[in-house]
Formats: structure tokens, C-alpha cells, sequence
């Protein structure tokens, strides 16, 4: 099994990185960054059908909240009424499911690439070379350049510019698919979730490969731009407003109460 993972899927990938990033001029952090938006490009059909099912179950959410509530006790009778209305509505339960699973092999295999390719040790640079294939173009590239922008990519960004850019990014992208419930539980659990998952990303990137970081941040934008284009706006994601009341001089506020208690005196 793990002959099959290594031949058909991670060593591909691995070596198509490497030779990225000698066409690039030995800049492996610009190779992550195109490699990234390559697959995202060829994965976009699949995101694409993922972000309509998800719209299209969150568009039935009060529909099925009220057949929860009134077969509560049957949840046989339960089922099918779900059933009947998932089929009058044209949609597949497993729609919003099957294209996620299908990306994870090729995500996994990203994450494994970039790990392996930036070994810092003899006995990493001893793993990564059973994984290479014998062209020039990979040969030449060995060892990567591991400089991009100030970051050593084999190590965690010390300025924690990346874990913060991680948990933003990834915040902004559930935020825009998170749609606000009416059931205060189910609102509490969506909003822990939304924080969580960032927090969690951001909290391993300060122990991961920068090279990984850059990897996620770039992934997450792109998953933001497709999300914007394909579900039509910013979905459920609100700006913070950051207005403020217009302060009132301490005169006039002074005069305008001189006023009203005039008004009041004449009355």
C-alpha cells in the first residue's frame, strides 16, 4: 500500500516540485507558491461542485430544523422525511462530502513533498533521494535553496508572520461557508469550531517548516478568491465595522443644553 501511495501519488508530486523550482531559478519557496495554485487551478471543478452542495444544504437548513423538531421521537420517520427532501430538492447528502475526500490524497501528498524535500539532515537527504527520479533537472536542484524572503523554509518562521497570516486566512475562509444558525447550541458549537481550527493551524505552524506555512497561507487565499467568485461575495463573512459616534465638542454640547433647558423653562 504504501508502494502504491509513493509511485502513484507522493513521488510525482515530490520530484514535480523539485523541478518547479529549478525552472524557477533555484527558488523553491516561488515553486511551493506555484505548485500550489497549479493544483488548486486543476482541482477547481471539484471545489466548485463542493461549494454549491454546501450552499445548497445550508439554503434547506430551516426546512430540515423543522423536521427535526416535529419527528424528534421517530427517527425512522425522521429519515425519510430527510430523504424526501433532500430528493425534492436535487441534492446528494454526500455531494458537499466526495470532492473534499478525493483533494485529501493530493493535499497529504503536498504536505509529505515539502517536508521531504527540504531535509536538513543526512539521514532526511538519505530518504528523500529513494523518492527521486533520475532526471537532470531534479539532480541539479538537490540540495534546494531553502532562502525565500527571509525565512529558512526547513525551519519555523521565528517572526510568527506566517502562523498569524495561517489563522486569518483560514479564518476568513470558514467564515465565509459558516452560516449563522438559529439554535443557540448549534451557534455556540459553529463559533468554537470556526476559531478552533485556525488556532490549532496557527499553533502548529510555530513548530512546522516554514516552507509548509507558506504552503497553507497560499492554499487558504486561493481558497478564498475561488469561494468569493464561485459562492458569489464574502458568503456569511461580515467586515468588522469600526465606526464611531461623532464626538461633540464640550461647547457646543454645553450650548445645545443651555437650549433645551430654555425650551423646557418656556413650556
Amino acid at each position: 500500500m504504501i508502494d502504491i501511495w509513493n509511485v502513484a501519488i507522493l513521488d510525482p508530486v515530490l520530484n514535480g516540485l523539485i523541478a518547479l523550482s529549478q525552472l524557477l531559478y533555484n527558488n523553491f519557496g516561488l515553486a511551493i507558491i506555484v505548485l500550489t495554485l497549479i493544483v488548486r487551478l486543476i482541482l477547481m471543478p471539484l471545489t466548485f461542485k463542493q461549494t454549491q452542495s454546501t450552499k445548497a444544504m445550508q439554503a434547506l437548513q430551516p426546512k430540515m430544523q423543522e423536521i427535526q423538531k416535529k419527528f424528534a421521537r421517530d427517527q425512522q420517520k425522521l429519515q425519510q422525511e430527510m430523504m424526501r427532501l433532500y430528493k425534492e430538492a436535487g441534492i446528494n447528502p454526500l455531494g458537499c462530502m466526495w470532492p473534499m475526500l478525493i483533494q485529501m490524497p493530493i493535499w497529504i501528498a503536498l504536505y509529505q513533498s515539502i517536508m521531504q524535500a527540504l531535509a536538513a539532515t543526512p539521514e532526511n537527504l538519505l530518504i528523500l533521494s529513494q523518492h527521486l527520479y533520475s532526471w537532470d533537472m531534479v539532480g541539479q536542484a538537490i540540495p534546494l535553496n531553502e532562502d525565500f524572503l527571509g525565512l529558512k523554509l526547513s525551519q519555523p518562521d521565528p517572526t510568527l508572520i506566517l502562523a498569524i497570516l495561517v489563522g486569518i486566512t483560514m479564518w476568513v475562509q470558514q467564515k465565509m461557508v459558516t452560516a449563522p444558525s438559529t439554535d443557540p447550541k448549534q451557534a455556540q458549537m459553529a463559533s468554537m469550531t470556526t476559531m478552533m481550527m485556525p488556532m490549532m493551524f496557527a499553533f502548529f505552524t510555530l513548530s512546522f517548516p516554514s516552507g509548509l506555512a507558506l504552503y497553507w497561507v497560499v492554499s487558504n487565499i486561493v481558497g478564498i478568491v475561488i469561494q468569493y467568485f464561485v459562492g458569489g461575495g464574502w458568503g456569511y463573512f461580515t467586515f468588522p465595522s469600526f465606526r464611531r459616534e461623532p464626538q461633540v465638542p464640550a461647547a457646543q454640547q454645553e450650548s445645545r443644553a443651555l437650549k433645551e433647558g430654555t425650551g423646557k423653562k418656556k413650556v
